[in-house]
């Protein structure tokens, strides 16, 4: 130490050079070896520990290079079913958006897709549904209730091997040209179409399946002639409050809802775990009663536009929500709610959205750094092409991404 007194280095100085080298050590990333990654590879996407012999398995093809493989590895485990997958879909099947609710016929519908590599831009329009095996729980899929699936929750069926698909008209009874995936389903039927003006139906798919509010899509600029006779044209006896506000999502919205008109959910009086989808219609195009629903508080504004058939109109496709990048292979209008699926699953902003509630979910965090927004946008891009919209590959891909350096 006197020497190095002599040549200026003092004790406080030798102090100060020692935190910095600590605090420099400390900053410098912690890089975590195979098996570590192997291991947060597994936890993210099953919720539990792997076994040995998949933690040997999954660190030997990270060490090849193939985080990617070793994310395939951790899949086959049963908790990405019955746990991880449940868990994605839940909060899309209630008003709340909470987790915490009975498995259904939308949540198991997503699950059984993404085991079986159903191209996930069906989601919406598909006349399809996943129901347990024959025979595996004592009561049968009904258009009902909801027992069944109650059942299999409760006895802790493998839904990685006991779902089975079957169409979904074969279930609810109605025609399966009115079938729209999981839009048709019990459980968003009772959420999304039960009283009200099945507009909610349209913006939680919007929020669910595009990742957008209806306060995004907000454009006054639209053509007004869609907007139905119950919204006020004079809210509170203000006229700029309807200009300024109320029309610029009604532009949009209401064209398109049009798309439900012949949709009702109807529950039973006596007992509210009881009730199912009604239709009305005779077929997309086809013609139908539109239910009374769509004419609620008409003399709110008797000249606004009342509700004839099913056919609906995206407007969104011009102006400011072009950006959703909607399909040049589509023509944005149609008729019923399996063409309306169609339109909203082939845009760009459905893609995207799967992709970052992926992301979401398995990196525990929302994708803000430049790295991480330009792995979703690849991915995106990846997931409408080479990928051919298999969400358990985007699974894959964002885990191997995640894994940590």
């Amino acid at each position: 130490m006197r020497q190095a007194k002599d040549q200026g280095w003092t004790t406080p100085t030798w102090r100060v050079l020692l935190v910095a080298i600590v605090a420099i050590g400390m900053m410098a990333p912690a890089q975590a070896g195979n098996r570590e990654q192997a291991k947060r590879i597994h936890d993210r996407l099953t919720g539990v520990p792997p076994s040995d012999t998949v933690l040997q398995t999954m660190e030997g093809l990270i060490a090849a290079g193939d985080a990617r493989g070793a994310a395939v590895e951790a899949m086959k485990n049963e908790n990405f079913y019955n746990v991880t997958l449940k868990n994605f879909a839940a909060p899309w099947t209630n008003r709340d958006q909470s987790v915490f609710v009975p498995l259904n016929d939308y949540v198991a519908t997503v699950i059984g897709m993404i085991r079986d590599d159903i191209a996930f831009n069906t989601l919406l329009s598909a006349d399809l549904t996943y129901v347990g095996n024959n025979g595996v729980v004592p009561s049968a899929p009904s258009a009902s209730n909801n027992d069944h699936y109650a059942e299999l929750e409760r006895n802790n069926i493998n839904l990685r091997d006991e779902l089975t698909d079957a169409p979904q008209s074969s279930i609810s009874g109605i025609p399966s040209g009115a079938t729209a995936g999981v839009i048709t389903s019990r459980a968003a039927a009772e959420a999304f179409f039960i009283a009200g003006t099945n507009r909610a139906m349209f913006r939680f798919t919007l929020m669910n399946h595009m990742c957008n509010d209806m306060e995004q899509m907000h454009d006054p600029r639209l053509p007004p002639d869609r907007i139905r006779q119950d919204v006020s044209r004079s809210p509170g006896g203000d006229s700029r409050l309807y200009l300024n506000n109320c029309v610029g999502c009604h532009t949009g919205m209401d064209p398109m809802t049009q798309a439900f008109a012949y949709y009702n959910y109807v529950p039973n009086p006596n007992d509210p775990t009881i009730g199912q989808l009604e239709y009305s219609g005779n077929g997309p195009g086809l013609g139908g009663t539109v239910q009374p629903k769509y004419f609620n508080n008409d003399l709110n504004f008797p000249q606004g536009f009342r509700t004839p058939d099913d056919s609906w109109d995206n407007y969104w496709r011009e102006g400011q929500n072009a950006y959703l990048g909607f399909s040049s292979g589509l023509t944005g209008s149609g008729s019923g709610a399996k063409s309306l699926g169609e339109e909203l699953a082939n845009s760009e902003a459905f893609a995207s959205c799967q992709v970052r509630k992926v992301f979401r979910t398995i990196c525990l965090r929302d994708p803000e750094e430049i790295n991480d927004r330009t792995m979703v946008d690849n991915l995106t891009t990846e997931f409408m092409t080479t990928l051919q919209y298999r969400m358990k590959d985007v699974f894959a891909e964002t885990a191997a991404y995640c894994k940590g350096p």
